[in-house]
């Protein structure tokens, strides 16, 4: 995984852009306050987004530039699927041998998370990927602020306190003390390599987690979203 940038810069000339840009909606820069982006990342994310788009109230370069880094760049699907065995629609697996079909992402799993993942060590407890999705407040991974999500890719704080470390109180679902997994950061997600991304890149994924169909998941638990 590599370090992402874009060539788009936030310019304030004044105060008033200033405040355009700490004012969105849960933490969340005003679109407008946007200022540039590679153009041509923009065309090519709306050519390969697999799904369709809600566009209503976003920031389309935004969500251009957020499907570029989403889908060819940081692979988010790969592990926010189910898994591969349902990552691909049927007859679209590029590594099938299947004549030269092209990939075709299965829409019912996109971002619905759900991939499991068991770091090495003995008593470890099971990774499931989240559920990047919006859900009916519109806002993705469940109605996750920007806020909230700066801070996850930044420092790979686990908000939802999943897999903590054991202890004398909690026992189960958790890291043993033998191991040296931190159970208050996300493990296996790629958040060291992640969190040097810019602070543009980040609010291009948002805005494009925003404009993704939501999944409802399971009929409860983790990677349950309320869609309406």
């Amino acid at each position: 995984m590599k370090t992402l940038r874009c060539n788009g810069h936030l310019r304030m000339a004044t105060a008033a852009a200033a405040l355009a840009f700490t004012a969105g909606v849960g933490g969340l820069p005003s679109a407008h306050a946007w200022d540039g982006g590679d153009e041509s990342r923009v065309r090519r994310g709306f050519e390969i987004a697999p799904v369709p788009l809600n566009l209503d109230g976003k920031n389309r370069e935004l969500v251009g530039l957020g499907s570029y880094l989403v889908n060819a760049v940081a692979s988010c699907n790969m592990c926010h699927s189910a898994g591969p065995a349902t990552e691909f629609a049927s007859g679209g697996n590029p590594y099938f041998k299947v004549g030269n079909s092209p990939k075709v992402v299965n829409q019912a799993t996109y971002l619905g998370g759900g991939r499991t993942f068991t770091p090495p060590g003995t008593g470890n407890p099971t990774i499931v990927s989240r559920n990047l999705t919006p859900d009916r407040t519109g806002r993705p991974a469940g109605g996750m602020t920007f806020a909230d999500f700066r801070e996850v890719m930044r420092t790979g704080v686990d908000l939802d306190h999943v897999h903590p470390n054991c202890s004398a109180t909690v026992t189960t679902n958790c890291y043993p003390a033998s191991q040296p997994y931190d159970g208050d950061l996300l493990q296996v997600m790629p958040w060291p390599e992640l969190q040097s991304m810019t602070d543009d890149d980040l609010r291009a994924i948002y805005e494009y987690l925003s404009a993704v169909p939501c999944i409802e998941g399971p009929p409860s638990g983790l990677l349950h979203n309320d869609c309406s």
